[in-house]
């Protein structure tokens, strides 16, 4: 008997048995599909209906926001896409925003690329939207907001590639307390196939800015770009407070817009209401149209390139507005060509009625008494206390009827309510001016200073405009102006006001017509009238005319012209109060004149409209005396009355020359004079000289120093 084994069946063509390690490989993978297959039908009858609290669960812990679905709820892959479909699902925003959800929705179908929530970008490749509404806020310290998962140490929400949607019935509100902004828009209906919308996307709707309400319109005019997360062509046209802006650029996405150059323009009836409308104050201007370039950089929102126009002037520059814990404003600025009405709201006009009515007019419209000039427009203390500004501003040119100026470079600085315009310079008659402004709101009222200075300018030049050729006249005339004050106007810091005003003219020469007719020399001023030599110069040796101002009334001190032939004295003010002049100006010739007056000059009457007496009672009492001498003696004998015996005497220069005050002023002998000490200030407040002013002017020249 054989027990030898029999062999092992031959193994068949082309099969070999596996080892061990891969049928247990095979078979892993057969369960793992088979598990799969089991979950995709279970998902697939019972439509992931069950997964509905996991959902919410799981959503909100990776949110750190509750997620809730109030109606029905499918979750299943259909076949290889993820499919999704809620109704009345909401997220809801953190507990310090206005609103209790961050988003909630009538209805969302959609189909979710499986692949692409491990990988890359989210991908729809379809989206049904049915009674949307989104709430984006930031909150108060601006920290943070509702779109940004922050209490997990997440990411801004991003919206997702779509290509195929339809929207139907969605809003947005948006709110910035910082820049108190609210704004509630809604989309138009959307449908999109195959990434083709059609030719725009609008939006519509209403909001607040601060206190002012505006309305606006957008549309995206590439959306099928968009979807594919291409280019994102945006138009938007806002009005608020009379004024249009439009926006127009290029987004890489239609919710991105940092640092995203865009296109901007406004016009308007005043540059003032559109600063207005974010708490900038500005002075009104005339009607106004501006373009520029805007890139948002975090808090910042810089305007580059900008170019336009106000009123009948030019303007070109950039500016940057940050909006960070304080509003702040940092521009540089020019303009080639400024007309003088559109300056006027520099100093409280308004612009329109100035070119309209004149600056009586103007000053009225500010609340000044009748025939007053300087502006009694209030300083918005409470909203120059709300922001900062630097500011750069350089003027070619400046349109004025008068008097030229050119030149002019601005440097602005407003610092918790502290607004300081220094330096400001300008050329003016072939002359500089050097000033110092303050205007300081921080106390109350305010602190105002005024530091202003004329380097030596041309009169000829400086007084053309008023009528005075520029021929023969060579002399010049410089001055400071130092004055400081309390007031949130113009006026009452002027009119509160303590200071010197100071104006020195050198040697030089100057029109004989003018000079006469300002001395009265009437004998001189009528034969050089008959034997045509008006234009002949006259020397000027020096002069002074200078006020010392206390609480708002300023006292000649003095005011002295030394000729070659006379000696021209002023006496009187004026006052800051109610704008009253008080002047009288007469001339002591050095030599024999025939007919000379030798009577006071008096300027009388307002800022706004001053009056010439030039027959003064002294000058008339005179001209009755000399018509007694004729009665009773001959006509001959009236002339003595009008004899000026030639008796000035001439100044020192020196002091003069240095700006002194009267009690410094010398003969060429070094004599104190005792022809400057018999001023008098101006007027009172009611317009009428009282009996001490009468007294005093008989006393002394500066009767309140």
């Amino acid at each position: 008997m054989d027990t030898t084994a029999p062999p092992p069946p031959a193994a068949r063509a082309g099969f070999f048995p596996l080892s061990r390690p891969w049928r247990i490989a095979r078979n892993v993978v057969v369960g793992v599909v088979a598990t799969l297959f089991i979950i995709w039908a279970v998902l697939y009858v019972t439509k992931g209906r069950f997964l509905k609290h996991p959902f919410e669960s799981i959503a909100g812990k990776m949110a750190g926001r509750e997620v809730k679905v109030r109606g029905d709820f499918q979750l299943y892959f259909d076949p290889f896409q993820i499919k999704f479909y809620a109704e009345g699902l909401s997220v809801a925003n953190p507990g310090w925003a206005t609103r209790p959800n961050l988003f909630q929705a009538q209805r969302i179908d959609t189909r979710i690329a499986p692949l692409s929530l491990i990988f890359g970008k989210r991908r729809l490749y379809w989206l049904d939207l049915t009674g949307g509404a989104v709430d984006l806020e930031w909150n108060v310290a601006h920290t943070t907001n509702t779109w940004t998962f922050a209490d997990t140490g997440g990411k801004p929400f991003e919206v997702p590639r779509i290509d195929r949607a339809t929207v139907a019935g969605t809003t947005l509100r948006y709110i910035d307390p910082r820049m108190r902004l609210l704004t509630d828009l809604g989309i138009d209906t959307v449908t999109a196939l195959d990434k083709k919308i059609g030719k725009a996307v609008g939006l519509q709707g209403t909001g607040q800015i601060r206190e002012t309400l505006f309305r606006v319109a957008a549309q995206l005019l590439s959306p099928d770009a968009t979807l594919g997360r291409g280019e994102n062509k945006l138009v938007a046209r806002a009005w608020a407070a009379n004024n249009v802006i439009d926006v127009a650029g290029t987004l890489p996405s239609a919710t991105d817009i940092e640092d995203v150059p865009l296109q901007t323009r406004a016009r308007g009836r005043n540059l003032a209401e559109l600063l207005g409308i974010i708490g900038v104050v500005l002075p009104n201007t005339r009607d106004y149209s501006l373009h520029a370039q805007m890139v948002k950089d975090g808090t910042d929102y810089r305007f580059t390139h900008m170019a336009g126009r106000f009123g009948d002037s030019d303007l070109a520059g950039r500016l940057t507005v940050t909006n960070g814990e304080r509003l702040k404003l940092d521009s540089v600025l020019a303009t080639r060509s400024l007309d003088i009405v559109d300056a006027a709201p520099f100093i409280g006009y308004n612009p329109d009625i100035v070119a309209a009515k004149g600056a009586v007019a103007a000053a009225a419209a500010t609340g000044a008494g009748p025939a007053r000039v300087l502006p009694d427009a209030a300083l918005p203390v409470a909203e120059l206390q709300r922001f900062d500004a630097d500011l750069k501003w350089t003027i070619g040119d400046i349109k004025s009827r008068n008097v030229p100026i050119s030149d002019v470079d601005l440097t602005l600085a407003l610092d918790h309510g502290r607004l300081a315009l220094s330096p400001l310079t300008f050329a003016m008659a072939r002359g500089n001016v050097a000033s110092d402004l303050i205007f300081d709101t921080r106390s109350r009222p305010a602190a105002d200073s005024y530091d202003i200075r004329l380097s030596p300018t041309p009169m000829g030049t400086l007084l053309a405009g008023y009528g005075v050729d520029e021929s023969g006249t060579t002399g010049t005339i410089k001055g400071r102006i130092q004055l400081k004050g309390r007031g949130d106007t113009i006026h009452d810091s002027l009119a509160s006001a303590g200071g010197r005003v100071a104006f020195i003219i050198p040697a030089g020469t100057f029109w004989t017509r003018n000079v006469q007719l300002s001395e009265l020399d009437i004998g001189t001023f009528v034969q050089k009238m008959f034997e045509h030599q008006l234009k002949k110069p006259v020397q000027i040796n020096c002069g002074l005319i200078a006020f010392s101002v206390r609480d708002g009334i300023a006292a000649a001190d003095p005011i002295i012209i030394d000729t070659k032939k006379n000696v021209m004295l002023g006496r009187g003010g004026l006052s800051f109060k109610n704008e009253s002049l008080d002047l009288a100006f007469r001339a002591d010739g050095k030599q024999f004149s025939l007919f000379s007056g030798q009577s006071p000059v008096g300027i009388q009457g307002y800022f706004a409209k001053p009056a010439i007496n030039v027959l003064s009672p002294e000058l008339l009492g005179r001209a009755g005396a000399g018509l007694g001498l004729g009665v009773v003696a001959s006509p001959l004998t009236a002339i003595l009355a009008f004899v000026d015996i030639g008796d000035a005497k001439s100044a020192a220069c020196g002091p003069i020359l240095a700006g002194a005050h009267a009690q410094a002023m010398r003969t060429t002998k070094g004599r104190p004079r005792d022809d400057v000490g018999n001023g008098t200030t101006a007027k009172s407040e009611s317009g009428k000289e009282s009996p001490a002013d009468r007294k005093k002017q008989k006393k002394k020249f500066l009767g309140i120093f």
